[in-house]
């Protein structure tokens, strides 16, 4: 079996989009290729057809390389929670939450065996394996503990390309000083150097380049300017590195940047619209009068909502709820919308019962069991018999707790375990992430927003995100392809 490592001289370098620029290159190449992280620390999260948890990045890697996503594309996946504790997430279920100190006593040996038998099962049905790394391969802090980089690259002997991001600087010492710190036979399984993120003229470069090879022995096989595509992030850090907010559009969203945000990936198909401009704001900010809020996803539902409680943010929302403003909240969101949630076995932490924004008629009880699986299911709201395909994964269940005289309350799908909206169609929950991939019920809930304005609806009859997705994801490797050689690696 063939494979690729691709590993960076820093994190952000730019590892991820190379992996999955790879992928798509290869798989149009008429190779049968899976993408790969040994682990992953990310709170963008997919689940798969068997219900199972990978980083959200190694799922678009599997859509780039024109495969279903497996659990063995990324067999460790680590969420972080706060208090320097991770969820752990083993060939896609959550074995256990565990301290930075204790991981690597109580999971190497088991993330390790779970590593060898993911890469095992995908020699067995594909081609070749494009793997990713994580950070740097050169912590030597770190290094007896890194199942992620070249540690994978030595077991499977694998040809390694080193990224480095030259817009922040210092790209030549990074590649060096990376290259002095790894082992000898890690070193040599490094066969060529991508520099990424490249602004300006390449003729100037030149004498860097040259330099470079001759320093090293490795030479430089891609040069790749810097792009604007933007691909799921691993961490909420990155939404701070966003292009701003598009400026004269039609609809103005704000999404409420929540200390332990997750699956912010949810909003990339409204930042795709061309008449809507996403904002993230954090707690501390004015909210203002956007037209519409969106509490996310968050890996610890309750520490987020005492931060919007403290920070002034949660009666912010709610004045602007009782104004008429428009309220989205999603999985953490939806339950911070909700009356109660209460955590009676301490699962996010100390055990306890917290208000909540009583902006819906939910009781929320935070449990050690999670819930993840795919689901496919029929809209009520904004516009009847939608179809509308998504996952869970949630730490909670939620009871709606309406009285029976009141009416002002109704499921937002046919399952009613799903969601809610209230009687004017102001404040929607959902357990429901990928929601605006689907195309006409988005553009059906832009359009409610676009008519509180007074501006002509939008055509609801739009293909799904899937299908904008596979374009960008064209583009992108062919933009790659023209700047990076991989015939080494192929030979």
């Amino acid at each position: 079996m063939k494979s690729i490592m691709v590993v960076g001289t820093t994190s952000h370098a730019g590892k991820s989009l190379i992996t999955t620029a790879i992928c798509r290159i290869l798989s149009r190449r008429g190779w049968r290729v899976a993408p790969f992280k040994g682990q992953n620390m990310a709170l963008n999260a997919y689940v798969t057809a068997n219900g199972g948890e990978i980083g959200y990045a190694q799922a678009v890697q599997a859509w780039a390389a024109g495969v279903i996503p497996w659990v063995e594309m990324n067999p460790i996946l680590l969420k972080p929670q706060g208090d320097m504790t991770s969820q752990v997430i083993m060939r896609g279920r959550y074995v256990g939450k565990v301290n930075a100190a204790d991981y690597y006593e109580q999971y190497f040996e088991m993330g390790w065996r779970a590593i060898e038998e993911s890469l095992q099962h995908l020699s067995t049905e594909f081609d070749v394996i494009v793997c990713e790394g994580a950070g740097s391969p050169a912590e030597i802090n770190l290094k007896h503990r890194d199942l992620t980089n070249m540690r994978v690259a030595k077991h499977l002997n694998a040809p390694t390309i080193l990224v480095v991001d030259i817009d922040r600087g210092g790209a030549f010492a990074h590649v060096v000083g990376t290259l002095e710190l790894l082992e000898p036979d890690e070193r040599q399984l490094i066969k060529g150097i991508v520099i990424n993120k490249f602004r300006g003229q390449r003729s100037l470069l030149e004498p860097g380049i040259k330099w470079l090879e001759e320093r090293t022995k490795i030479p430089v096989i891609g040069v790749i300017p810097y792009l604007q595509e933007l691909f799921p992030a691993e961490d909420s850090l990155d939404l701070l590195e966003r292009k701003p907010a598009k400026a004269n559009t039609d609809i103005n969203i704000s999404v409420v940047r929540l200390p332990r945000i997750s699956n912010f990936t949810d909003f990339d198909p409204l930042e795709s619209e061309p008449t809507v401009s996403v904002r993230y704001i954090s707690p501390k900010h004015d909210l203002g009068h956007p037209d519409a809020v969106i509490i996310p996803g968050t890996k610890t539902t309750i520490a987020d909502l005492i931060i919007l409680q403290k920070s002034g943010m949660a009666e912010a929302i709610q004045h602007y709820a009782a104004s008429g403003g428009t309220v989205l909240g999603i999985c953490g969101g939806y339950q911070i919308l909700g009356q109660i949630i209460a955590d009676p076995e301490g699962v996010e932490g100390q055990a306890g019962r917290y208000q909540g924004l009583n902006l819906l008629p939910i009781k929320t009880v935070i449990t050690g069991q999670k819930i993840a699986r795919q689901r496919q299911v029929s809209s009520n709201f904004p516009q009847m018999g939608l179809p509308v395909t998504g996952f869970e994964i949630h730490q909670g269940r939620s009871r709606v707790d309406i009285p029976s005289d009141n009416q002002g309350y109704q499921s937002l799908f046919d399952d009613a375990n799903l969601g809610l909206v209230d009687k004017c169609q102001s404040v929607w929950g959902t357990y429901l992430h990928g929601l605006f991939d689907n195309g006409p019920w988005r553009r059906a809930w832009l359009n409610r927003l676009r008519q509180q304005r007074g501006l002509k609806s939008l055509p609801t009859g739009v293909a799904n995100y899937r299908e904008q997705r596979e374009q960008m994801l064209d583009n992108l490797a062919s933009e790659i392809e023209n700047h990076l050689d991989l015939t080494p690696f192929l030979s």
